[in-house]
């Protein structure tokens, strides 16, 4: 688990790189630079973890690229001890970048696989979420919530209603809509009933999964 100063120069890169691509929030910034995304990824991908792309990780998912991380997490507008639901913990990497901006991160994973890998990784980096779990990312947690904000990290056909239904009035919702080519969305919780919604040009996610059983 080797963090050296080539990696720390290439973070600093990336994190230039993700300024001219227009990411302006510090914090977010400063978390990227400070996370050793390498570290999260099979390290025959070590020699391209800095650079802004997306790479496989198993389980047919893909830890996504560094900008699309940024770009969610800034859309957030975390605050310290915000409670924050991430749907898909896939990597860990953008776990671990909430937990860096002080997030409460409670992280749902529908692949065992990755459940197990993330589990196992987290504290050896000292990476210290709320809560992980095992289950269907369109449930949500409702044993949790509500929650101040939710971020979605794979593609949805619609926004799942009991997601909604867990965020906080006032909260954010940041979730990539579509089949092949997703929409980034942000949903912000008016009051019991509204929601208003703001759209942020197109990504591409891997799908996110439903439980069919």
């Amino acid at each position: 688990m080797k963090d050296t100063a080539k990696h720390q120069g290439l973070r600093n890169q990336l994190v230039s790189t993700l300024e001219q691509k227009g990411i302006t929030d510090r914090s977010v910034l400063d978390a990227i630079k400070k996370i050793p995304r390498h570290l999260f990824l099979n390290s025959s991908f070590e020699d391209y973890a800095y650079q802004d792309k997306a790479f496989p990780i198993g389980a047919g998912q893909t830890i996504s690229q560094p900008y699309t991380v940024a770009f969610q997490s800034q859309l957030l507008e975390v605050k310290k001890e915000h409670k924050i639901l991430e749907i898909g913990t896939g990597s860990g990497y953008q776990t671990a970048v909430l937990c860096m901006l002080g997030a409460k991160v409670y992280s749902i994973e529908r692949q065992n696989e990755l459940f197990k890998q993330t589990s196992n990784l987290f504290p050896k980096l000292n990476i210290r979420p709320k809560h992980l779990s095992f289950g269907d990312g369109y449930k949500g947690l409702p044993s949790y919530a509500p929650f101040d904000s939710i971020i979605v990290t794979a593609g949805a056909p619609f926004i799942p209603q009991p997601l909604m239904a867990q965020l906080k009035i006032g909260g954010r919702l940041v979730i990539p809509l579509g089949e092949d080519v997703q929409i980034m969305t942000l949903l912000i919780r008016k009051n019991e009933t509204q929601f208003e919604k703001h759209e942020f040009g197109e990504f591409r996610f891997v799908p996110l999964l439903e439980d069919k059983n």
